[in-house]
């Protein structure tokens, strides 16, 4: 038999691709990669030396910039004096629970080590952002932004902004997270925060009451200019009122969702929430403008030094802000008006957000629900002699193995399955106990706050579309109010104090997701759970295996192979990232 060669129908640079293409399976989607350095940096940000926690010596740490189904890896280096993980707020990690970085789902990488995360930001846009989920650290740093851009091939629905903002704003206290764990620890609340930040700096001297050489933020623009304006709120447990002086606030996006657009003149942001807003240069700028975030939902008189303010800048103003800062316009003094913000955010059903078909083409509203769960929490308990928080009355210990390791290995004992599908009046307890949910299951969660304080909650693997919310105790006649058609489908949902917010999911991501509370103190003293989500007829399509560098710990410890660092070791790692991005780079330009 005659032998042919590849030559004969390839041309070089076509036998290239052919190649590459066969070789490397997952070369369709491109990939970017990042070295995330955590470390311990001294800053003042309200005027007292304190250790904050930086990303490649940032505070707030660098933006991790993607595009839909990019491949993202992130090589993580812990120079921190304990353990780390970092989570990453609102990306799915579809098929991927191994990559989400919490405790259930990850061992922690030891001070010293590091870990490489590789996730696909699969069917995604937004806004979103990472932070560390260990050790109450979130309070010292650590956290940065996540952009996630649509593809080329599909259109935003809004003209292309002329450029792009992002603020990290958050409640801020002068001590580190390791003495506000040790408040928490003693059976104590931690009280009024010391101030806001916004991107890491502390507040413009609008009055006297704000000591001088603090140093604040400014955002410089050009007249006539719109900019997408993206907001996360990373602070402990303050809902923060956002808004920028003169200037009016358009919606368009919330934790990876286009809404419909609607213009405010502030708005509430709870913790652990993303927003996108266009914001349009259309003032005279006769003087620069306050940019705001202020407590919300507490006595504000009393909590007037938790307030953050930057500087918006026009490059022809005519001189610095001055003045009394701008006042909220939206009332949450009544019960009949403080919902009345977030009932209007809608979704965008006409826009296309990670593909080309609209949001609006899943009708949740007819599909039969297979299970409710209701979530309530309580004002803090004492259980064993520790202040713990609680979820239907139980308070989350941490498992000793990873969850989907336990199952993988065949650990006993680490967990339990019979998390209450309700609240029922029993004493509270500690346990591991998590939700056996079902596979392609549509279910209706109620988080019903019974708590003081605002609340905001996660569900980590999903979106769920935000279909009622009220104040009083919830009940299935409930659902007679519930927005069937166009509820925004989002990650992180706040709950009023003595209220109710029901979302409604499709169960079709395998894994194990936590379900929390963002507020910070509360979800360290235990207010959390997790879904684990089996395929019984699971064929290496709905769920990954374990990556190949899977840390281990608890009953697998002794599996765990001790870590040898060197600097050749960091320069190869990174000719080899740069050798693979050029060869991506030659791929995505030939084939």
């Amino acid at each position: 038999m005659a032998t042919v060669s590849l030559l004969h129908f390839f041309s070089p640079s076509s036998l290239l691709c052919f190649l590459l293409l066969t070789g490397v399976s997952f070369a369709a989607d491109p990939f970017v990669s990042y070295d995330f350095k955590v470390s311990y940096l001294t800053a003042s940000p309200l005027g007292v030396p304190q250790q904050v926690i930086a990303v490649n010596g940032q505070f707030p740490g660098p933006l991790l910039n993607a595009t839909t189904n990019y491949n993202v890896v992130v090589r993580v280096f812990n120079h921190l004096d304990e353990s780390l993980l970092l989570t990453w707020s609102g990306i799915q990690m579809r098929r991927n629970s191994w990559q989400d970085g919490v405790l259930g789902t990850n061992c922690p990488i030891p001070p010293g080590w590091n870990f490489t995360y590789q996730f696909q930001v699969k069917d995604q846009i937004g806004s979103f952002f990472y932070s560390p989920s260990l050790n109450f650290q979130r309070a010292s740093g650590g956290f940065g932004p996540v952009v996630v851009n649509n593809r080329n091939i599909i259109p935003i629905p809004f003209p292309q902004p002329d450029g792009e903002i992002i603020f990290m704003i958050g409640d801020w206290y002068t001590q580190d997270h390791k003495a506000l764990r040790r408040i928490l620890d003693s059976g104590k609340e931690l009280g009024m925060p010391d101030g806001v930040l916004i991107n890491g700096k502390g507040p413009y001297k609008y009055n006297s009451s704000v000591p001088d050489g603090i140093d604040y933020l400014t955002a410089n623009v050009e007249p006539g200019k719109t900019y997408r304006v993206r907001v996360h709120n990373v602070g402990i447990s303050t809902s923060l009122n956002f808004r920028i002086q003169n200037h009016n606030l358009l919606l368009v996006e919330t934790d990876g969702h286009y809404t419909s657009q609607t213009n405010f003149t502030d708005f509430d942001i709870h913790v652990g929430q993303s927003y996108s807003f266009l914001v349009t240069m259309d003032q005279n700028a006769t003087s620069d403008y306050y940019i705001v975030a202020s407590a919300r939902f507490v006595n504000e008189t009393v909590w007037q030094r938790v307030t953050g303010v930057a500087i918006l800048h026009y490059s022809n103003s005519n001189g610095p802000a001055s003045g009394p800062l701008p006042v909220p316009k939206t009332d949450v003094s009544a019960p009949w008006s403080a919902m009345t913000q977030p009932r209007a955010i809608r979704q965008n059903t006409s826009a296309s957000g990670a593909r080309p078909n609209p949001q609006g083409s899943f009708h949740y509203g007819q599909i039969n629900i297979t299970n409710t769960y209701i979530f309530r929490s309580l004002p803090p308990a004492t259980i064993n002699g520790s202040l713990r928080a609680t979820l239907n009355g139980i308070s989350f210990v941490s498992p000793r193995t990873p969850v989907r390791l336990a199952d993988r290995y065949k650990v006993k004992g680490d967990y339990k399955l019979d998390f209450p599908d309700r609240p029922f009046d029993r004493p509270p307890r500690l346990d591991t106990s998590l939700i056996n949910a079902t596979y392609k299951g549509f279910i209706q969660v109620v988080f019903q706050n019974n708590d003081t304080k605002m609340q905001s909650f996660h569900v980590d693997g999903y979106t769920f579309f935000v279909v009622g919310m009220d104040f009083g105790v919830w009940s299935e006649d409930k659902k007679g109010s519930y927005n069937n058609y166009d509820a925004i489908s989002r990650s992180t949902i706040e709950v009023y104090p003595g209220g109710w917010t029901a979302g409604l999911i499709s169960l079709d991501n395998v894994g194990v997701w936590n379900i929390r509370v963002e507020n910070l103190d509360r979800w360290y003293l235990g207010q959390e759970t997790y879904m684990r989500i089996t395929n019984p007829e699971e064929n290496g399509q709905t769920e990954m295996d374990p990556p190949d560098n899977v840390l281990y710990c608890g009953a697998l410890g002794h599996m765990q192979k001790e870590q040898h660092h060197s600097a050749a070791t960091s320069i190869l790692h990174g000719h080899l990232m740069l050798m693979f991005s050029m060869l991506m780079a030659l791929l995505f330009t030939f084939c």
